[in-house]
């Protein structure tokens, strides 16, 4: 029989901060945490499929384009709920595991909060750096370049959490994105939604082997993970 809605559980907010890049909360509803940024739902642990994806189809789209490579690195642009990190964690061929996440309280419910369930192990592994930074700045700053990059930050490059996140998948970002890559190396984008601009944008910042994997969902659209390749 179907819960009446004066008394279905309701979100519980366990966490609420305010910083540079505005409002970040952490809800618990029922079984399932949920991160909402500027009034934004951004993602939960309800599934956590496409979020794995996004680290798994990298490191497959790495190999099929050039070959396995000795313990590639592999950037995560956004720690979220964790699953991308677990995914990568679980994975022994990655050599190096970076994650820049500029909100220090996500940081904050994976190291010692709700969220530790589902990375504690992955923190704890010695090939796994934290670095707390805006992702967008970081790119450009420069640096060891990376085999993989794969950004999860927003709910899709049309589709942003801040607007400056849009300058991540401006020319200018995608050309960042290019820089912090070694030759042949894949950069994954998730989305909450196909978009064939963005796959567009990402040929016109030179990248080749473009290409959308989906997920479907229960309703709606399906989630996606957009992978290009820097050429070799």
């Amino acid at each position: 029989m179907p819960i009446p809605y004066e008394t279905a559980e309701q979100p519980r907010v366990l966490d609420h901060r305010t910083g540079p890049h505005g409002e970040v909360v952490l809800r618990r509803h029922g079984e399932l945490f949920q991160i909402i940024a500027n009034g934004c739902f951004l993602m939960d642990t309800s599934d956590g499929r496409s979020e794995r994806l996004l680290v798994r189809a990298a490191l497959r789209e790495l190999e099929d384009a050039s070959g396995p490579r000795p313990a590639p690195g592999v950037l995560i642009g956004g720690l979220g709920v964790g699953f991308s990190l677990a995914e990568a964690a679980a994975e022994p061929r990655w050599g190096r595991i970076t994650v820049v996440e500029r909100e220090e309280a996500v940081v904050d419910w994976h190291r010692d909060g709700p969220l530790d369930a589902i990375t504690a192990g992955a923190l704890a592994d010695p090939r796994v750096e934290v670095v707390r930074a805006d992702l967008a700045a970081y790119l450009a700053d420069g640096g060891e370049p990376y085999d993989a990059l794969c950004l999860d930050v927003d709910n899709g490059p049309g589709w942003t959490v801040t607007e400056d996140n849009g300058s991540l998948y401006s020319p200018a970002g995608l050309a960042a994105c290019a820089r912090r890559l070694a030759p042949g190396g894949v950069l994954a984008v998730w989305s909450a939604r196909p978009s064939a601009a963005f796959e567009e944008a990402l040929r016109d910042a030179g990248f080749v082997r473009v290409r959308t994997e989906e997920v479907p969902v229960a309703r709606g659209v399906p989630d996606v993970v957009h992978l290009a390749t820097r050429p070799a």
